[in-house]
């Protein structure tokens, strides 16, 4: 019988590839000799644990040493990704129908959540970084002054690090969040590792996600749930609400065996890739920290007068990375390299001849007007429309090009004729968009 998937995916990896995406492990063996597991392929019988309840067991075991390691009261394992957690942790902190303080460049997910939990926005921008042609860090004053207008809103959701490993100053805006009674959330999807290399700053955080399989040696779907000031059986409730009741224990007993790993030889290796980056970014064009910019020491954005040739340039000789845009090729570096990989991605660069200045990019304009809420957006009739011919419709989804990432026009907001005219400069125009039908307007 055939089995095209299964067959397509063992073609590519008997190319040997150098993936420089997600997951983190790329294609490598799991910690500990971690086998394709039927024979740990359970579900609850009695004696296996129960992930969302019941009386301690293995799994709680196993989530209180990550609780432990990262400095959090509690954790919860998630089969579903950071997309469970962000939906789980939004409904813990913000509960429905109230207001909300957000990173308008959160990922889809948040916005998801919104609708779900009919949340109203609260947009908080982000400074663009010209030097960079990227979008800059929370600022925590930026974050007071939204709470300052809207003393109603209890609940900030940020997200740090961002897809090109800009991190955000979290005990500082936690700070801000606390003096205005506000909890914070942040959503650190790619910011698993960073505990391990010595970061503390999630901790000031109320709840944090992360996403295992983005950047440590786990499998897709693996992520974590993590909160202080909250049990375990307030995670484990909202968890069940937006996670299988049926969660995979091959997924849970892999989350266990990364974090063994990461307490010795992963985490020694994740430091030699820290360096590693820190060389690369060295010889190559790249993001780099500076006064002001902090970045994840092992993510690699590089630079380039066109950003998505160079990714196709690096496809067609074997190594995969993360994203592109314009100027832009995002590579996740983790433990699962080493100096052999940095090595064959420096040849691959120096043959492509494609780095270099990026072109100038400008920032994206101020946010459309919101006539719909994210729930009545998500949930009315639709239909699809050539951008170029969406001049003051209502958008029904995200619109949101690299770069920089950020969504231009957000569910429920009118489509104006400036932000079309800045979509046209960036070379994002003749392609489709969902839109409300004019009656639901």
């Amino acid at each position: 019988m055939p089995t095209p998937l299964y067959d397509s995916l063992r073609a590519l990896a008997g190319t040997h590839p150098l993936r420089l995406d997600m997951p983190g492990h790329h294609g490598g063996p799991l910690p500990g000799g971690f086998p394709w597991p039927s024979e740990i392929d359970f579900t609850e019988n009695g004696h296996t644990g129960d992930l969302y309840g019941g009386e301690p067991d293995a799994i709680q075991a196993a989530e209180r040493l990550w609780a432990e390691r990262f400095g959090f009261d509690s954790c919860l394992f998630l089969t579903g990704g950071s997309t469970q957690g962000i939906h789980a942790g939004l409904a813990l902190l913000a509960g429905e129908g109230g207001p909300a303080a957000l990173d308008r460049g959160s990922h889809r997910s948040v916005y998801h959540a919104l609708a779900l939990l009919d949340l109203t926005p609260h947009f908080i921008p982000r400074p663009w970084l010209a030097g960079e042609g990227v979008t800059g860090p929370v600022l925590p004053e930026t974050v007071g002054k939204a709470l300052k207008a809207h003393p109603e809103i209890k609940t900030v959701c940020i997200t740090s690090p961002t897809y090109y490993g800009v991190l955000s100053d979290i005990p500082a805006i936690a700070g801000v969040c606390r003096a205005h009674g506000a909890k914070l959330m942040v959503d650190g999807a790619h910011g698993a590792h960073l505990p391990f290399l010595g970061y503390t700053g999630y901790q000031a955080a109320d709840v944090v996600v992360m996403s295992a399989h983005k950047t440590l040696p786990a499998p897709g779907q693996t992520a974590l749930l993590l909160a202080n000031g909250f049990g375990l059986d307030q995670l484990q409730r909202w968890g069940s609400v937006y996670g299988t009741s049926s969660p995979s224990y091959v997924l849970m007993s892999a989350l266990d065996a990364a974090r063994d790993y990461m307490e010795g030889e992963g985490t020694a290796r994740y430091l030699e890739t820290v360096r590693l980056t820190e060389a690369l970014r060295g010889r190559w064009p790249a993001l780099a920290p500076r006064d002001g910019l902090a970045l994840d020491p092992a993510r690699l954005t590089l630079f380039s007068p066109d950003g998505f040739a160079l990714a196709d340039a690096l496809r067609a000789r074997g190594i995969y990375p993360e994203m592109a845009d314009a100027g832009h090729v995002v590579c996740i570096l983790t433990c699962a390299g080493g100096p052999a990989e940095a090595e064959r991605l420096e040849r691959a660069l120096a043959d492509t001849g494609l780095t270099g200045p990026y072109p100038p990019i400008p920032p994206p304009p101020e946010p459309p007007q919101a006539v719909l809420t994210p729930r009545r957006a998500l949930f009315a009739p639709r239909e699809r429309v050539l951008l170029s011919q969406s001049a003051g419709r209502v958008c029904a989804g995200q619109i949101a090009p690299y770069p920089p990432g950020v969504p231009v026009i957000a569910p429920g907001e009118r489509i104006e004729k400036k932000h079309l005219a800045y979509l046209r400069e960036i070379g994002y125009n003749e392609v489709y968009c969902d839109v409300i039908r004019p009656r639901e307007e």
